[in-house]
């Protein structure tokens, strides 16, 4: 491979070169995979890696293409088309005349037309070249069937937090490739928290942990400090909001909620006066309405979420003045309703592990097998349809770390 430039982002550079270096995925690559085998014996077929983002998909591409004998062309799905293609297979049948194989890398596959991918076929199907393709996308719905049949699937996992924290480890301390020549001060809790951040994606916690670096402009005692912190800064979202009259305006409509939530009419509506009277707009108190009545009502009144949704419907038909009445009505309403905020806490927890836990896999007999290639994957098997049972079925419905968890 080429030497990557060290402007180049990190996940670029820290991109592992060998199968030594690649971490991960040991059913594809282990000593004993098929794909090693192949290898080897210089009889690579025309695969299809699909993946999540960041699981080694186009790593694994080149990797194969500095150890194979074959004459390497990549293309993006992105950018290029069938004038590309054409280019490249007039270079494959000058290396087929000199029995040399051309692989032709396509990165993200799944992006290019039924004629792009068809434009592939005789040339695989002949020999001519071998395909590699990447999609993060089920290539059963994504690839043509003519050429899905004359490929193998490769099939990449999420990598685990383990391996993660080994990347990024492995990137603190490379001085050729990674930030080795930096002094960075980060606790191993930080580097485990930042590969929990990941979900299992290796190219998002690189871009994290060069960010947070580059990010920190001050230094202590000539060491650069990575903390929590700053990783949590790092992720950040930006919120947009509406903002009418700066923090009055929160204030407000603050009151009214919690004078709804401490079921008292009469603090309520001169809330929702006093937010009216100022030509606030109706839609806004109205979404806000449908917020309570989910959150502080929920299953204790059921009908709360169907009178705050008519509120706005109604605003929205008729607008202001006439729509101050339509809002009160709406506003007492919910201040007699009984409350529960069972259906909000439980969502938060819910909402909790998966911030947590990120992206757990969904059990196999829970999927759709939707393809051939997915139910010989295991897709669906084992699955018990409720109605069979008298809905009386013991059955794991919870990916593996969250069995028997309780939100409400």
């Amino acid at each position: 491979m080429k030497n990557v430039s060290f402007n180049s982002p990190l996940a670029d550079r820290m991109r592992p070169v060998s199968f030594q270096e690649f971490l991960g995925q040991k059913e594809v690559v282990g000593e004993t995979a098929l794909l090693k085998s192949v290898i080897k014996s210089n009889q690579l077929p025309s695969l299809i890696f699909w993946g999540p983002p960041g699981s080694g998909k186009t790593t694994l591409a080149f990797i194969i293409a500095d150890q194979s004998q074959a004459q390497f062309e990549k293309l993006s799905a992105v950018s290029s088309g069938i004038k590309e293609l054409k280019s490249v297979f007039k270079k494959a049948e000058e290396n087929a005349q000199n029995n040399q194989k051309t692989i032709i890398f396509v990165d993200e596959i799944h992006r290019w037309r039924k004629n792009q991918q068809d434009a592939l076929l005789p040339y695989v199907e002949e020999g001519k070249i071998i395909l590699i393709g990447t999609t993060t996308e089920n290539p059963s719905f994504e690839i043509t069937s003519a050429l899905l049949s004359r490929c193998r699937v490769i099939v990449l996992k999420a990598l685990e937090e383990k391996q993660i924290e080994k990347i990024i480890q492995r990137a603190l301390t490379d001085k050729k490739r990674g930030l080795g020549k930096l002094k960075i001060e980060i606790k191993p809790r930080v580097i485990s928290f930042i590969a929990q951040m990941s979900s299992g994606d290796a190219r998002t916690a690189l871009n994290i942990l060069e960010y947070a670096v580059s990010s920190q402009s001050q230094k202590e005692k000539g060491k650069i400090k990575v903390t929590t912190k700053v990783i949590k800064e790092t992720l950040q979202k930006s919120h947009l909001f509406y903002d009418k009259n700066g923090e009055e305006h929160y204030n407000i409509i603050s009151a009214l909620h919690k004078s709804l939530r401490g079921s008292n009419p009469d603090a309520a509506l001169y809330w929702l006066a006093r937010m009216v009277e100022a030509g606030e707009d109706p839609l806004y108190i109205a979404r806000r309405l449908i917020r309570f009545a989910a959150e502080d009502i929920g299953l204790a009144n059921s009908q709360a979420l169907e009178q705050a949704v008519a509120a706005y419907q109604a605003c929205h038909f008729i607008g202001l003045p006439e729509a101050n009445v339509v809002l009160a009505q709406a506003v007492v309403y919910l201040a007699k309703c009984r409350k529960s905020n069972l259906i909000y806490l439980a969502y938060k927890k819910a909402a909790q592990d998966v911030q947590k836990y990120g992206n757990l896999p969904v059990p196999l007999h829970l999927r759709n097998a939707a393809s051939g290639l997915m139910e010989d994957l295991g897709y669906g098997k084992g699955y018990q349809y409720s109605p069979e049972h008298n809905y009386q079925e013991k059955q794991e419905y919870w990916p593996e770390k969250l069995k028997n968890k309780k939100y409400l």
